[in-house]
């Protein structure tokens, strides 16, 4: 039988975990690209908080660090599948195909244009533009100092820019990324 401590974290954290899913969910989804696996790192991470529960129920920003997880969570995923593309294309050894003319779209697709970005930039852009955190909840989520939040926001919207070829990168992206879950909003 769970002590009165243990009953309160649980209540304490499922309160945690009903306020925080859909939006965590919403970030890994934006990190990765990958909204499938979404759910999957949200809840992974909400695990990993669970099991260090007083240490984040005592610290300063819990939800800063629930974001830093998911962030950590979807860097290791990308990384994951980096590694395996390698290990594939090794083995098979794609043969290289040329093509003359190629038809080259009008316009470049926001998220994809997400996923060309480093992944401190990508963070830096989505956490600002889609999520409107400020610099400093942003650098309190990925670990890094406000004037790295700064400097990457400002390389990934410009390099956005350019991929978009618009000037109204921030728009489209906090258009774009606002159903970026296809409307899976919990």
């Amino acid at each position: 039988m769970g002590t009165v401590v243990d009953d309160a974290a649980s209540v304490e954290f499922h309160a945690f975990f009903e306020r925080h899913y859909a939006e965590l969910a919403r970030l890994a989804a934006l990190l990765t690209g990958e909204a499938d696996a979404a759910d999957d790192l949200a809840a992974d991470a909400l695990l990993a908080l669970w099991h260090r529960w007083d240490r984040v129920r005592a610290a300063d920003h819990p939800v800063a660090y629930a974001r830093g997880v998911v962030a950590n969570l979807a860097r290791t995923r990308i990384r994951s599948a980096i590694r395996e593309r390698r290990r594939i294309t090794l083995f098979w050894s794609q043969r290289e195909e040329k093509t003359e003319n190629p038809d080259v779209p009008g316009m470049v697709d926001v998220q994809e244009a997400l996923r060309r970005l480093p992944f401190r930039k990508r963070a830096c852009v989505v956490l600002r533009h889609a999520f409107d955190l400020s610099e400093k909840d942003t650098a309190l989520a990925l670990g890094v100092s406000v004037g790295t939040v700064k400097s990457q926001t400002s390389k990934g919207m410009a390099e956005l820019q350019r991929l978009l070829g618009s000037q109204d990168a921030p728009r489209q992206i906090h258009r774009a990324v606002s159903g970026a879950t296809g409307g899976r909003d919990r």
